[in-house]
């Protein structure tokens, strides 16, 4: 029996060395990745610079409040960059908040929205729009509908108030339900409806129904509250509370046109 040598032959193949990145693709990695780390950086620039801006505008906002106005104001930048837009000279959007902005003693609701605000305070925003709420204390220590007798009342959609007229020698008071709307300087009452007291005797009342049904709307100045050049564009009535939309172009901020308020004249 003769022995039989099994012959194994193996295929050992030689590993492909590591292919090196070329110098021009080196560069370009390290290139890629100083432009991340800078793009990194001017974000983060970006968001301290917002925040500083942002309690500046506050700041200035809250120094050229009216005499008798004050409150807390937050303040949004808007738009990509604030570091451009303040190179630019102007910012695009600039929010300002004050929930709890207290006027002539009325506690308001404020919201503001400005579109081409300039760094400098001093010189004209572009569009100013606005939304005041208000509830109905606050709307009776402010505003007083002209010969009217009595405080106004807010209900759904409409604005009530009381006044007395003259009949044949007696005082005879009434209760009004007027309709409200946005006029610039002035909120227009469009009485919809009267409610008049009992006269003596026989007395025929309904010529009183007639005189303030029949008559113009009663004008009702908001100019006198606002500064100059912002002007009533909406008002939308409910019970217990009001909210007026504002808008005003090249509005200048600073203290000074702040303290000058418009009139109905």
């Amino acid at each position: 029996m003769s022995d039989e040598h099994a012959t194994v032959e193996l295929d050992v193949t030689e590993p492909e060395p590591r292919r090196r990145l070329s110098r021009g693709a080196r560069i370009g990695l390290i290139v890629a990745g100083s432009v991340v780390g800078l793009a990194a950086l001017l974000v983060v620039a970006d968001v301290v610079a917002r925040g500083i801006a942002e309690q500046r505008v506050a700041d200035e906002v809250r120094a050229n409040l009216p005499a008798g106005v004050e409150g807390d104001v937050d303040v949004t930048i808007g738009g990509l960059s604030v570091i451009a837009q303040y190179l630019a000279g102007t910012m695009e959007q600039v929010s300002l908040s004050a929930p709890e902005l207290v006027v002539d003693g009325a506690p308001l609701d404020v919201a503001v929205d400005l579109r081409g605000v300039p760094v400098d305070l001093g010189s004209p925003v572009e569009r100013l729009e606005a939304t005041v709420s208000a509830e109905q204390d606050a709307v009776n220590s402010l505003v007083q509908v002209p010969n009217s007798t009595g405080s106004i009342t807010l209900g759904d959609a409409t604005v009530g108030y009381e006044g007395e007229l003259e009949l044949f020698g007696q005082s005879i008071a009434y209760q009004v339900t007027a309709t409200p709307s946005a006029a610039g300087n002035e909120v227009l009452l469009e009485p919809v409806g009267v409610e008049v007291g009992a006269g003596g005797g026989s007395l025929d009342l309904s010529g009183i129904v007639e005189r303030v049904l029949g008559g113009d709307p009663i004008a009702v100045c908001v100019a006198e509250h606002l500064p100059e050049g912002i002007e009533v564009t909406d008002i939308a009535a409910a019970p217990g509370v009001v909210q007026v939309e504002l808008e005003g172009s090249e509005v200048t901020l600073d203290a000074a046109h702040l303290q000058q308020t418009g009139s109905c004249d």
